[in-house]
């Protein structure tokens, strides 16, 4: 008996010994990564006030990506460099002042070149895009490639994928990407019956045991349709009936887009990098990339982004045009936690006399995140910036809009989540007649949208304000 507790005491204290080795070395790994402070204090805190709890939480979500590779350099040159089909003059691409510098920042960032003449589409609801994206599928003639982060096995959903699995009959290449944490819920069968028409199927970053990867908490969040190299789609939508009936308090509110001509390149690039990824199929030949017309003066670029390049292209590209911006910036968001940077830059230039208007809905798909969203608010209020609820159902559109000059659309969010967790694909588009567009459906929205007056907000309960203020701790991982 006595030898057995000593033997227990035994691997007791060696077991304590290494947890507590575990628990500093990660903490000497955290300091050594050189974070922003404001990151590593917490963990350091969380581990040693609660290091078995830390020890999980950090597993999933504290881990430093930015170092890793899941592509190549030279397989990555390869797939970026398609067949040129004409150059365009210089001088026609020059991008106008202050967002040249935006231009050369995001190209030697995200190998995103200008594309001039792109022709691009809006849509404000489900019900439009999927009624234009359903006849460009029936007109593909070569291949269809399209990448969601959610398909749901619903209505909606079912219409797209027989279309897909009738295209492939009729001979046509269909490739498709789905989020593997996106379509968690999705049966098995729902993929299954595109695989055996022949489609191409695979998810992103498949976690097979949720409990021991991180990678449940980098998702891929882009929605990328592309036709024939021809025809392209981007933006907020996936594939749910959600997006076309809407949710119990109204409509489902967002934006989505068709683009023709070169800036199709952009999403096709984006698409086979990821198809790479995930098949290790190098796919790269002039039927991917056929010529294509100049249809507009439009320039525009095509920028991914991931946890695992070494800048936070998007967050950096948003300080940019904030803090470039002379008389308004105007956002639209689902969710709104942002980083350190944009939330100064956001109060810095309000302060400074630019109209800042940010759009969030009144009511979110998502409690946490919706709560720890208006804990931002107040402090935003007292810069000067203009905070309006949209009341008209969900507000789940992307747009960050500047004096008539920039927009910035797609499948980010202005959220911790998307802009350093998540794979993404946005367009900056730099024309002062879609601008204009941007701002017309901006501004009708606030019509369906109510300010928020500072001494109403200021003085709401202690309750609700302390509610906020902890979920915002855990904004990072919302």
């Amino acid at each position: 008996m006595l030898l057995a507790s000593i033997i227990g005491i035994l691997f007791g204290s060696i077991f304590i010994l290494l947890y507590m080795v575990t628990i500093i070395g990660l903490i000497l790994v955290i300091i050594a990564e050189n974070r922003n402070p404001l990151k590593t204090i917490p963990w350091v805190i969380v581990l040693l006030l609660a290091p078995g709890v830390g020890l999980i939480f950090y597993l999933f979500f504290g881990q430093d990506n930015r170092k890793q590779r899941i592509i190549k350099r030279r397989t990555y040159k390869r797939l970026i460099q398609h067949p040129r089909t004409g150059k365009i003059p210089a001088d026609r691409c020059r991008v106008p002042e202050p967002y040249r510098g935006l231009s050369i920042l995001l190209n030697r960032t995200r190998n995103a070149p200008l594309r001039y003449g792109s022709q691009i589409e809006v849509y404000t609801s489900g019900r439009e895009k999927f009624k234009a994206l359903f006849e460009d599928i029936r007109q593909a003639r070569h291949h269809i490639h399209i990448q969601y982060y959610i398909f749901a096995d619903d209505e909606t959903g079912g219409a797209l994928r027989d279309l897909l699995v009738e295209k492939a009959r009729e001979g046509v290449r269909v490739r498709v990407l789905y989020d593997d944490v996106g379509c968690w819920n999705v049966p098995n069968r729902f993929f299954r019956e595109m695989k055996q028409a022949g489609i191409e199927v695979y998810p992103f970053l498949r976690v097979a045991f949720p409990l021991l990867t991180s990678k449940v908490n980098y998702r891929n969040h882009r929605k990328i349709v592309v036709i024939d190299g021809r025809v392209g789609y981007m933006g907020g939508m996936n594939v749910a009936d959600r997006y076309v009936k809407g949710v119990a308090w109204g409509a489902w509110r967002d934006l989505h887009f068709r683009i023709t001509g070169k800036g199709v390149y952009g999403l096709q690039t984006a698409f086979l990098v990821d198809w790479y990824v995930v098949s290790k199929q190098i796919l790269s030949g002039k039927e991917f990339y056929p010529a294509l017309p100049v249809l507009t003066n439009t320039i525009m670029q095509v920028v991914t982004s991931g946890p695992v390049t070494p800048w936070r292209v998007l967050s950096q590209a948003e300080i940019y045009i904030i803090t470039n911006a002379k008389q308004y910036v105007y956002i639209q968001t689902p969710y709104f936690l942002p980083t350190e940077g944009l939330n100064q830059a956001l109060q810095i230039a309000a302060r400074g006399g630019v109209d800042v208007r940010i759009m969030i809905p009144q009511h979110s798909d998502t409690r946490m995140a919706h709560l720890a969203t208006r804990s931002f608010l107040a402090e935003m209020i007292r810069a000067g910036v203009k905070i309006y609820f949209y009341q008209a159902g969900f507000l789940h559109s992307k747009l960050i809009l500047s004096d008539d000059m920039v927009s910035c659309i797609g499948s980010a969010n202005m959220d911790f989540r998307s802009l350093e967790h998540n794979f993404e694909v946005n367009a900056f588009v730099y024309q002062r007649e879609f601008a204009l567009q941007m701002k017309k459906i901006f501004l009708h929205d606030t019509e369906n949208s109510q300010r928020i007056l500072p001494a109403a907000w200021l003085k709401r309960p202690l309750r609700k304000r302390f509610s906020e203020s902890f979920m915002r701790l855990f904004s990072p991982l919302l």
